[in-house]
This record gives C-alpha cells, sequence and structure tokens, in this order.
C-alpha cells in the first residue's frame, strides 16, 4: 500500500499494547491511542469528547512497543492512516480508520526516559557497548563518548 495520508497524534495509550505474532512468525502489536483536546468554557478548561486511534505496528517496533510503553503512557505517534474493511458477529459490513504505526515514543513534556538500543533487527535484545569509538560502527557514537558515564554528561 502506498499513498496513504502521513499522520502525527499525540494522546495517551488506552491499554497496554497487545502483541501478537502471526503464523509466519512475524510479531504485530495492536493498541488504541485517545486523545482528548481542552476545551475552554468561561474561565476554566474542561476535557472535549475523545477520539480513539486503532493502531497497528509490526516486527521489531512492535516488541519495543509492547516491552516498553504501557496503559496511561502519554506518545507521540506518527504513521500512515488506512480504511479497514471488516464484519461484525451479526454480519454487518463495517470500516474503520487505522493507523500503520512507523514512529512511536514518549512524550517527554510529562515523563522522562532511558533509552537503551537494540541490535539491528528489532526486537527486545539491548546492543552490546562499544568499547572506543574506534570500534564502533555506530553514528551515535563519537570521540571519547563511548566510554563517557552520565557524570560526564554535558550540563544541557
Amino acid at each position: 500500500m502506498s499513498g496513504e495520508p502521513i499522520v502525527t497524534i499525540v494522546g495517551n495509550l488506552a491499554s497496554d499494547p497487545e502483541l501478537k505474532f502471526q503464523p509466519s512468525g512475524k510479531a504485530v502489536a495492536n493498541f488504541t491511542v485517545v486523545q482528548t483536546n481542552r476545551v475552554k468554557k468561561g474561565d476554566t478548561w474542561e476535557d472535549g469528547d475523545p477520539t480513539w486511534f486503532r493502531c497497528a505496528a509490526w516486527e521489531g517496533l512492535a516488541e519495543n512497543i509492547a516491552e516498553s510503553l504501557t496503559k496511561g503512557t502519554r506518545v507521540i505517534v506518527q504513521g500512515a492512516m488506512y480504511t479497514r474493511a471488516y464484519e461484525t458477529k451479526e454480519g454487518e459490513k463495517r470500516t474503520s480508520l487505522e493507523l500503520r504505526v512507523e514512529a512511536i515514543g514518549p512524550e517527554l513534556r510529562w515523563a522522562t526516559a532511558q533509552v537503551a538500543r537494540v541490535q539491528s533487527g528489532g526486537g527486545s535484545k539491548p546492543a552490546a557497548k562499544a568499547s572506543s569509538a574506534a570500534q564502533s560502527d555506530d553514528p551515535w557514537v563519537s570521540d571519547g563518548a563511548a566510554s563517557a558515564t552520565q557524570d560526564d554528561a554535558p550540563p544541557f
């Protein structure tokens, strides 16, 4: 599929992501993000009507989401919107608007996060740390940074 509109949504996970594996072994994480706009009424702000977004992520991204994010986490999600046709148990034909997730992360205005890189190929196995920048193919590591500790971090 191509040509779907790319959107960015900021909201909260309505429940823990549900990780499943296809018969082929491919991982898929399904979850819902709820976005509630604030509405000003007089001098106060109140919650408006919520909008619910059904989301699906695949492969390594799916595994990382299931391991890292939980119900209530405020997230920023980017992906392609598409429609999915389905039939209810009663035989009614319906369509839903869904998001195929390409990128997701915690919204750091309301939380902190500790990032752990994973080995290429995805999944939840942390990458081994390089002992020096010269031995690393990692573009995020510069001279001296591979052996730096959190105490050596710049104060910004």
